[in-house]
């Protein structure tokens, strides 16, 4: 199939800065909370949109970009270290500022990239893939791809995932669409105190390797690794009420709280693929959501905090338990891991992280793991650059491992959410053919 993937044809490639001089020099050291993420690659999001006036988008993209940079500026800079070797992010006014690659591929139409099955395509039209973050030392923190579609355009964007989160990356975008639609100003100012929520000084001996370029092979499989499969699920208000009723149809008698819609939908997905994996009852699983810590930390931080302010919890039990008990048993697991995870926690992994540093790759979440990403809170479908909204949003390629779980609102609004899922491929066929999982609504 992959060979009858049209191809994505560069035209050039150009920078933006921010539209006023900063007149100074900016350092920002890098806190506990960025510098695990060194060894992640590039955080990758694609959004496309209807539209026929390419150049007229791109040189509004383009105009709009160098405005909202004024403010967002850590975002055109470098990763850098001080002299003990601390990293930080630099910025000063003579760097190149953010990447921006214009491109063509007007075989591709929208309908092409609103499958709900991942393409190779899709990878085509966002940069950096396989380029860690570690690589920020020596190119931007920010690229950039404009690609024209037979009907539209493809913004693809890849952010160094070591200076910030999703919280902070749709921010920023939602800033820049704002910029983009017309706004002289944006309506949040991003928060860059990033120390005022940690300021441990962690010296880290590590050194890019040798850059790969901008390859477009996919990190999902290898000779050593099995083959990956990524899919859209797409769950309706409807079903989405259902998952949580029937989650909550038999509260727990210790007083705890109802189960949210996160953890209603966690508990399904990872039971349905447990069930998809073919398990033994005795092997563990592990269930870990890269949670906000925002309003968890004390004091607490503003949600315009641009940094990292994320921590990985984890919970495990065994494919039996979880299996053979009914859905609120893993869902008071995950609920109990969520609840304890406060300030207290957060404190002592930041120590205990300090005192012996570890650099994560994306893959280390756990054995027979679903990990969860991103959150429909995040209003996506809302970033609208003066076109309408989006017609799609998906990742991309990087960070992808068997059980990496990406929530997002879904299109349709409300309560609906979308669930981009990467499973080994046999698994991915038997979730597939799951009718509980998929829920169907008569």
């Amino acid at each position: 199939m992959a060979s009858e993937t049209p191809k994505v044809k560069l035209t050039g490639t150009t920078h933006v800065k921010p539209n006023k001089k900063l007149g100074k020099k900016e350092h920002c050291q890098l806190v506990t909370f960025d510098l695990p993420y060194l060894a992640f690659y590039y955080n990758q999001k694609l959004l496309f949109y209807k539209g026929s006036d390419f150049e007229g988008m791109v040189k509004k993209l383009k105009e709009s970009l160098g405005v909202v940079l004024v403010e967002f500026y850590q975002l055109a800079g470098r990763l850098g270290k001080d002299e003990e070797g601390v990293f930080r992010v630099e910025y000063d006014d003579d760097l190149e500022g953010v990447e921006v690659l214009e491109a063509v591929a007007e075989v591709i139409s929208i309908a092409d990239l609103e499958v709900e099955e991942g393409t190779s395509s899709l990878k085509e039209l966002i940069p950096y893939s396989l380029v860690l973050n570690l690589e920020g030392l020596q190119r931007p923190l920010l690229a950039v791809q404009l690609t024209k579609l037979k009907d539209g355009i493809a913004i693809g964007c890849a952010f160094n995932h070591a200076i910030l989160d999703g919280t902070a990356t749709w921010h920023f975008m939602s800033s820049w669409a704002e910029v983009c639609n017309g706004s002289s100003t944006i309506s949040t100012r991003p928060f860059l105190e990033r120390t005022k929520v940690r300021d441990t000084r962690v010296k880290l001996d590590l050194s890019p390797p040798p850059s790969n370029g901008n390859g477009t092979a996919s990190s999902n499989g290898s000779a050593s690794t099995p083959q990956l499969r990524e899919r859209v699920f797409k769950f309706s208000e409807s079903a989405i009420d259902k998952i949580k009723s029937a989650v909550n149809a038999n509260p727990p008698s210790d007083g705890s709280k109802p189960f949210s819609t996160f953890q209603s939908l966690s508990v399904h997905i990872w039971r349905h693929v447990t069930k998809a994996r073919s398990l033994k009852p005795e092997d563990y699983t592990v269930f870990t959501v890269f949670a906000d810590c925002r309003k968890r930390v004390d004091p607490p931080m503003p949600d315009s905090y641009f940094g990292n302010l994320i921590q990985a919890i984890f919970t495990v039990t065994a494919a039996g338990l979880l299996a053979g008990n009914p859905p609120e048993f893993g869902a008071g697991v995950i609920q109990k891991a969520i609840e304890s995870h406060n300030a207290s926690a957060i404190e002592q992994r930041n120590k205990d992280w300090e005192s012996a540093p570890k650099i994560f790759e994306f893959k280390d979440a756990g054995v027979n793991c679903v990990a969860v990403g991103s959150s429909p809170r995040f209003k996506v479908y809302e970033v609208d650059f003066g076109w309408g909204k989006p017609e799609g949003v998906r990742s991309g390629s990087n960070n992808r491992f068997d059980g990496m779980v990406y929530l997002y609102q879904g299109k349709s609004g409300g309560r609906s959410i979308d669930v981009e899922i990467s499973l080994e491929a046999g698994a991915m066929e038997k979730l597939e053919q799951d009718e509980e999982f998929l829920l169907p609504i008569v």
